[in-house]
């Protein structure tokens, strides 16, 4: 797309070109701070967000701008329902809608900005014990929220055992496509039938974000002691069953290290990890939305330390 300013949003029907408008903020800020304007907010200072899905705009330090396409608009309601049903509901402050809108068909939120830095800065720099601590106040923050009712949130499609049938009709497909090795496919078919035994679709649901993952927590300090001082990003929020939502933290923070995994399950509110969890999480993760285990896995060398899925199941959920 040529570097032109845009008067108006735009009409995209692909995520590719919409990503090229997102990647271009010259384009699209002129319109995001009109918006700002039109609700009374100061934008002497705008700061462009450049990571992220949509298009996120901090107006000075206390405000953010959230643009989400017409492509997008279920993010919106995902994002906007989370916000308000969870409000008040929870011990770790997460953003508070200030505004919200549609514009050119784009609707968009202006939300609270939360204190803190945000946990992909700090996370790989951590002591253990620290990675530990804030491990087990993750695994707290996912059960506070699943105690939340689920209130509108209850009708966002698909619904979990729809979506779980069509992650595992995908599955093998989907993890050839993404290059997993074949020593660890030879087991996807024996994991999905377990699966369909081990995963309950029809128990009742509860509020899973999908994405408690450093890019998406803000930590701070306080007497050299590290922790969660906010949540945000609930645009992919689903309903269903309560174990999906220690796949991220498990990949991408635990590391298969036994006291991280300890210190998140505890403070989730399981003991010692059996088979039949190390099974239900294996094949969760596999079917994860946003599933890829060679991209995901932070674990070094693990596609050499482990010959199959069950291995690979005890290298991730170390005791």
């Amino acid at each position: 797309m040529t570097n032109v300013t845009f008067r108006e949003f735009p009409h995209f029907t692909d995520a590719q070109s919409f990503c090229a408008f997102r990647s271009n903020p010259s384009q699209w800020l002129p319109v995001a701070l009109d918006i700002a304007r039109s609700h009374g907010f100061g934008v002497s200072a705008p700061h462009v967000f450049a990571t992220g899905t949509n298009l996120v705009v901090g107006l000075g330090e206390k405000l953010i701008l959230k643009i989400f396409p017409p492509l997008l608009r279920a993010q919106f309601v995902s994002e906007r329902d989370s916000l308000r049903q969870l409000n008040g509901r929870l011990h770790l402050p997460i953003p508070e809608i200030v505004a919200e809108g549609v514009r050119d068909g784009w609707t968009y939120l202006v939300i609270t900005r939360l204190a803190g830095t945000l946990g992909s800065e700090i996370w790989p720099h951590l002591a253990e014990d620290q990675k530990e601590r804030v491990l087990r106040q993750i695994g707290e923050t996912i059960a506070s929220v699943q105690r939340a009712p689920l209130g509108p949130l209850v009708a966002i499609e698909p619904r979990w055992d729809d979506f779980m049938r069509i992650q595992m009709q995908g599955c093998r497909a989907r993890h050839e496509r993404l290059g997993l090795a074949p020593k660890f496919l030879a087991g996807l078919d024996d994991l999905l039938r377990d699966a369909a035994a081990l995963i309950p679709l029809d128990a009742p649901p509860v509020i899973l974000t999908g994405e408690y993952i450093p890019e998406n927590f803000l930590l701070g300090c306080d007497d050299g002691q590290w922790s969660l001082t906010g949540l945000f990003d609930f645009g992919d929020v689903r309903a269903g069953w309560r174990d999906y939502d220690l796949l991220g933290p498990s990949a991408f923070m635990a590391a298969g290290r036994p006291g991280r995994v300890r210190s998140l399950l505890e403070g989730f509110g399981y003991g010692r990890p059996d088979y039949a969890l190390k099974r239900r999480l294996m094949a969760l993760m596999l079917l994860h939305q946003a599933s890829d285990l060679n991209a995901h896995i932070c674990i070094e060398g693990w596609q050499e330390q482990a010959d199959d899925l069950v291995e690979l199941q005890e290298l991730i959920w170390a005791e």
